[in-house]
């Protein structure tokens, strides 16, 4: 693999340069969405037969919609070949190893499609940011990051690593809207109000972390959530793009044994399957 495939592609990112302007009307949302989670099956069926794997990697700033991208997508998801990790803090056994200890066993099998809700860039973000992690630490883990993911690649893992922003004007009406619903509550949490207090520092973390580690295999995208709309359609977008990049989607042909076997089994009649 050549080294100019795992150079830095966006050592000069602002998170200020992230149009939040971006909107799309309700119709072309709807027909939009159908037609990615169409090709998300497609993409799935595609995989299950060449045992292709894919990793989807989601942070963002609290609020930003994470969460309802991710149901999208499961919605058009068998669940046999698709799973979604929400990341929390680490528990006390996963804390006596190497922080990228607890994603190893989470990776995707051959033929799988996983998500990470929220990943192993906990330590150059939280972990950095509420002092979990030392400086040192915190620092060496950018190269340790794209040593992972350079591991992963040349392993065949696809990859797709998505940072969901909005502004902060944005974050505290949908904290509002969470106060307000019953149901919604629950999503909002002391560390979200406490979060929030530190943006100027978490924003300058996201920007170091997508400077660090975008990759020309492995780039960051980041992303208008402001409206939540576009902000899912550009998400599942970057995602099939991604995923079924030189990839066979067509269907797979009929295994004629099995017709044969329906034909004596269920008394039908080929050509009611294949047609004449």
């Amino acid at each position: 693999m050549s080294s100019d495939e795992h150079r830095l592609v966006h050592e000069d990112f602002h998170l200020a340069r992230v149009d939040l302007s971006v909107r799309v009307d309700q119709e072309s949302y709807l027909a939009e969405e159908a037609r990615l989670q169409t090709e998300l099956k497609r993409i799935q069926q595609a995989f299950l037969h060449t045992g292709e794997r894919g990793l989807i990697v989601f942070e963002g700033w609290d609020a930003a919609g994470k969460g309802g991208t991710i149901r999208r997508m499961a919605a058009a998801m068998d669940p046999r070949g698709f799973k979604v990790w929400p990341i929390g803090a680490p528990s006390p056994f996963e804390q006596r190893h190497h922080y990228l200890h607890r994603f190893w066993s989470r990776l995707p099998a051959a033929g799988e499609i996983v998500i990470f809700d929220r990943s192993w860039y906990g330590r150059v973000l939280v972990e950095r940011v509420e002092g979990y992690a030392e400086r040192a630490d915190w620092q060496r883990a950018y190269g340790e990051i794209r040593a992972f993911e350079r591991m992963l690649l040349d392993d065949g893992v696809r990859i797709v690593k998505l940072f969901l922003h909005i502004s902060p004007h944005e974050q505290k009406k949908r904290f509002v809207q969470r106060l307000r619903d019953p149901l919604k509550r629950w999503k909002l949490s002391y560390e979200d109000l406490r979060n929030r207090e530190k943006w100027p520092h978490y924003a300058a973390a996201v920007e170091e972390m997508i400077r660090r580690t975008s990759t020309a295999r492995a780039p960051w995208t980041a992303l208008s959530s402001e409206q939540k709309k576009a902000g899912r359609l550009k998400a599942l977008t970057t995602i099939v793009e991604t995923l079924s990049d030189g990839v066979d989607l067509a269907p797979r042909p009929l295994d004629l044994d099995l017709l044969a076997q329906a034909q004596e089994r269920l008394g039908i009649d080929p050509r009611e399957i294949v047609g004449t």
